[in-house]
């Protein structure tokens, strides 16, 4: 048994498709990670990241001392995890790639259901941009031409690359990119050719609308789960004529940056792995005290409040402790 317990640090990113985590050490280097579907459920995906991430270290060696959070649900699994830090995807994101990739210049990130660009300057965010209107050129949307096709994604990328003569697919949106689809089908064109074409899609479709009008200036890094598709990855490549960096751990990156900068706070909060057994419950009230009525959500452990927020003045304030 060692003599002295190292301190180690917990990240999670949770979004709307995919859930996220890893522990890092205090030089930043990554103990543990787990990638795993939300399914419309962030603290029961929450709760399965945390024990899994538990079942990874040793917990003779390592004490887990602060935690961060971030993604679309960052409040709630803040909230159940007693995170000392709880930030934005852009933050999180471009800590945890600088990090990795000091000189990076631009951050090219595709996820389940959205997409981000990130311009860096001098290891600092200073623009982005995000979707989330429409799925056209997601995770999401890559996976049910994948199914329409017969094809498992995660085979996408090597059969794109076979092809030699890419089918142009309008990918505006998703109900335009699925009719024109379904028309070369009927036309005869190729499996890997329509793969290719939706690849490139995927790419020209993003840097239209996300990319439009920012600075993409190598190094650039790619990631979010598309990033794994070697496919779009060339796509990329050929319309920006630059080289595109993927790293292994680019689909972490947004949970690895959360980890850094709860180990960067200087907050250290009390985090048990016994979360992933502990009941959870989320309510809405609307506080009658004034005009503004707000919508503000509760959020209790083992019936317990242990967090609210939503309200707009001191009004709403809710009193933490108090029993469902």
């Amino acid at each position: 048994m060692k003599d002295t317990v190292k301190k180690a640090y917990l990240g999670i990113d949770i979004g709307s498709i995919s859930t996220k985590g890893v522990i890092i050490d205090e030089e930043k280097n990554i103990l543990a990670g787990i990638y795993l579907w939300t399914e419309g459920n962030p603290m029961g995906a929450a709760k399965k990241v945390i024990a899994a991430l538990g079942e990874q270290i040793d917990h003779k060696e390592y004490k887990v001392v602060a935690a961060g959070t971030t993604g679309s649900a960052r409040k709630l699994v803040g909230a159940m995890c007693n995170a000392s830090i709880v930030k934005n995807e852009i933050t999180a994101h471009a800590v945890g790639t600088t990090t990795l990739h000091p000189d990076v210049r631009t951050i090219l990130e595709i996820g389940g259901q959205d997409s981000k660009i990130i311009c860096v300057e001098n290891g600092v965010a200073v623009d982005y941009a995000m979707n989330t209107l429409c799925a056209a050129g997601t995770g999401s949307f890559l996976s049910s031409q994948a199914r329409r096709l017969g094809v498992e994604v995660e085979e996408f990328g090597k059969i794109a690359l076979g092809s030699k003569n890419p089918t142009p697919i309008a990918a505006r949106c998703t109900v335009f990119a699925e009719s024109d689809l379904v028309h070369k089908i009927q036309m005869g064109h190729k499996k890997e050719d329509i793969i290719a074409g939706l690849c490139n899609a995927v790419a020209n479709n993003y840097l239209n609308n996300i990319g439009k009008g920012k600075k993409i200036l190598p190094p650039i890094v790619f990631q979010g789960g598309v990033s794994k598709n070697e496919g779009v990855v060339k796509a990329f490549a050929d319309s920006l004529g630059e080289e595109i960096l993927v790293d292994e751990n680019g689909h972490l990156m947004g949970c690895y940056g959360a980890a850094i900068l709860a180990l960067g706070c200087g907050v250290e909060k009390e985090f048990s792995f016994d979360v992933a057994e502990m009941d959870f419950l989320t309510r809405e009230v609307i506080c009658p005290n004034c005009a503004n009525h707000c919508e503000i959500i509760c959020v209790y452990r083992e019936g317990e409040l242990i967090d609210s927020w939503g309200n707009r003045c001191e009004r709403g304030e809710i009193k933490m402790g108090g029993d469902q």
